[in-house]
């Protein structure tokens, strides 16, 4: 396994530490949301770690690739579904985030049968950095509607177009 892989496996194993310290914040401003806050700052940070070290030292593998996003997606559906669950991020905003990254998946798992890894494309980098720098302000900034509301828009359009731009780029793997 390789030195990115090791990173991108930090970042799973961190996702419990990061649910764990979210319910024991109970949502307030408190010691434990600044701890999940900077559990979720870390392992986001380690996306971009990883992902250099992939480019930059030749690590770039289809394990790697795979296992990338799918940590992104874990760490950020885990603070969604807290969220929603406190009634900050309201369900019907969730559906599209997982109906994408469901599909998304199955188009990767599709196209390796066929011979072929489909890497993140640019909006959907775009997607998790956008969505994971929403998140850390909403542990920031507990009590502020508004921002919950601009951060739920961003992530659903920026999901709903990274989705639509996979499929379109890659529909050959369907056939």
């Amino acid at each position: 396994m390789t030195l990115a892989s090791k990173i991108t496996m930090i970042r799973v194993i961190m996702i419990p530490v990061y649910m764990l310290t979210m319910y024991l914040s109970g949502g307030s401003t408190n010691v434990w949301m600044y701890i999940s806050l900077a559990v979720f700052i870390v392992a986001s940070l380690t996306d971009f770690v990883d992902g250099y070290i992939a480019r930059h030292y030749n690590q770039t593998t289809d394990f790697g690739k795979f296992l990338d996003p799918l940590a992104d997606k874990l760490l950020t559906i885990a603070a969604m579904t807290i969220f929603c669950e406190w009634g900050r991020f309201p369900a019907w905003a969730l559906i599209p985030v997982l109906t994408r990254e469901f599909a998304v998946t199955g188009l990767r798992l599709i196209a390796v049968q066929k011979g072929n890894v489909i890497a993140a494309g640019w909006s959907g980098k775009i997607k998790t950095a956008s969505t994971m720098v929403g998140l850390c302000l909403m542990m920031f900034f507990t009590q502020s509607p508004v921002l919950d509301w601009t951060v739920i828009a961003v992530i659903v359009v920026t999901t709903v177009y990274s989705g639509v731009e996979y499929f379109v780029k890659n529909w050959k793997c369907l056939w």
